[in-house]
């Protein structure tokens, strides 16, 4: 009897190990909401290198949920980590886009106020 439940509980033990993880749903979600932020961030146009492996990578994670639930869930992250870089890359381009055009703003005036004033330039 003692040889049985030990017998039991190892084999109960092995089927706990080689049963599939659960579908990474939450990672999938994670990654769609970073790509649509990344959407409306304009990173198509700022970013789009990274956007498209974000895409890429969610359309991966997609596929291997059906295959294997481990790579879908890297995958996922994958295309979190690519969407939010995408939007980072997005907003530091825009940054310095309004950076450079108040530099130019601003020396502009600088030139009108000297040729008001009559200083030489």
């Amino acid at each position: 009897m003692l040889h049985t439940a030990a017998g039991l509980t190892g084999i109960l033990t092995l089927c706990a190990c080689a049963t599939t993880p659960p579908a990474p749903t939450a990672n999938l979600q994670e990654a769609r909401h970073a790509i649509a932020v990344a959407d409306q961030a304009e990173a198509g146009r700022y970013a789009p290198h990274e956007l498209s492996a974000a895409r890429a990578n969610l359309a991966a994670a997609n596929v291997a949920v059906s295959e294997e639930k481990v790579t879908a869930q890297r995958r996922a992250d994958e295309s979190t980590a690519d969407a939010e870089l995408a939007s980072a890359r997005t907003a530091d381009l825009m940054a310095n886009s309004v950076n450079s055009d108040m530099k130019r703003s601003t020396a502009t005036l600088v030139q009108e106020m000297r040729r008001s004033s009559g200083d030489p330039q």
